[in-house]
């Protein structure tokens, strides 16, 4: 089945490129458009995307409020991927935190565009998981994020499981933490699964902010994903 596309943007020659672009692709099917932050609201709502591309800068309402309300009010609330000119934007941070699955630049390759899209919808969510850990790190250190007590269910995780929340949030992919703990890629998406599954988190850009905000990761721990 193909991946269902909404793209939210108000500028008309934005979403002609994008529709271009995935009409191009078998796999993927664009179901609407819509030009503001309320108007994608009620098209995800009646056409049932399962990924809405969402601008951030939009008149009427910004697609940071459009992405809290989506993701918070709906039964089954599409994916959202937060389109944006700049990759260190501090509202692409609160859209994170507002349940958006990831974000992507503008400006990125047609080929890039459409694994993000794929990979969101299969679940996956960290698109860019170095430009997503140095956007989080940045708000850290310029105290942009609140910082919070970690939440109880920090307790029921193995020690095992806190390591992989520890190389998720600093943006290691699944066959990277695999290859740093030296077990399968399948071993490591089960500790993943069961991680989200025991902080009641809804994807792995939830883990990666609130590993961030519990102070389970500091800013500036080595980067392993060179």
């Amino acid at each position: 089945m193909s991946v269902r596309v909404l793209i939210v943007d108000d500028q008309a020659l934005v979403r002609a490129g994008f529709r271009m672009i995935l009409d191009a692709e078998p796999e993927i099917d664009v179901v609407g458009e819509a030009s503001d932050g309320q108007e994608g609201i009620d098209a995800a709502r009646s056409l049932r995307p399962d990924v809405v591309l969402m601008d951030i800068r939009m008149p009427e309402l910004d697609g940071l409020e459009a992405t809290r309300r989506l993701t918070t009010t709906e039964a089954d609330p599409p994916r959202v991927l937060i389109l944006t000119t700049f990759d260190l934007d501090e509202y692409v941070y609160e859209a994170l935190r507002s349940g958006a699955s990831g974000f992507l630049l503008k400006d990125t390759p047609p080929e890039q565009l459409v694994q993000a899209i794929l990979v969101v919808a299969e679940g996956e969510a960290l698109l860019a998981p170095s430009i997503t850990r140095r956007l989080i790190e940045e708000f850290v250190r310029t105290g942009g994020v609140q910082q919070r007590e970690p939440p109880a269910g920090i307790r029921d995780l193995t020690s095992r499981e806190l390591e992989v929340l520890r190389l998720m949030a600093r943006g290691l992919s699944n066959a990277e933490i695999a290859k740093e703990l030296f077990v399968s890629e399948t071993t490591v998406k089960t500790h993943v699964a069961r991680v989200l599954m025991k902080l009641n988190l809804r994807d792995r850009v939830q883990a990666v902010v609130l590993a961030y905000e519990s102070g389970l990761v500091q800013p500036g721990a080595p980067d392993q994903t060179a």
